[in-house]
């Protein structure tokens, strides 16, 4: 990866919908050379895909919660079986296999806090193997990005 392929994904991340004229135009290619080199940066599976950023907040989603959960049993059916279903909620927007005294932390996204403790009584605590959940709520969105730093 050269300077050239960071200039394309920097370019991208700010703005996925830029034409290849623009995007070659900013980066200093030809259209021919710019768009091979997006992708091979798409084949290589550098650029996963492309995605519309909402803001959670304007959609009702003003509850931010961390929730580290543990599980009463660590077997590999269990796992995949947590797994699958936490894929299956769309209100976890985020989840972590974790080190130390948690196996897993996610993020949710909740319309309030009656939400989220509906959520916690409903999903989180019946999800497979699910021994405690430590819920924390974010006070202040302070930095939430995607960007990836090339």
């Amino acid at each position: 990866m050269d300077e050239f392929d960071r200039k394309i994904l920097r370019v991208l991340q700010d703005e996925a919908s830029v034409t290849m004229a623009e995007l070659a135009d900013r980066v200093g290619l030809s259209q021919t050379p710019c768009w091979r080199r997006v992708k091979a940066l798409e084949e290589s599976g550098v650029i996963e895909r492309r995605a519309v950023l909402l803001s959670a907040e304007k959609l009702g989603f003003s509850v931010h919660v961390l929730a580290h959960i543990r599980l009463r049993q660590h077997d590999e059916e269990t796992l995949d079986l947590f797994e699958d279903t936490v894929r299956a909620h769309p209100e976890i927007v985020e989840c972590f296999v974790m080190s130390g005294e948690h196996d897993y932390i996610v993020r949710v996204l909740a319309r309030s806090i009656d939400h989220y403790e509906q959520f916690l009584r409903k999903v989180l605590l019946h999800l497979p193997g699910v021994a405690h959940v430590d819920s924390g709520f974010a006070l202040k969105k302070v930095k939430l990005t995607t960007y990836v730093p090339v």
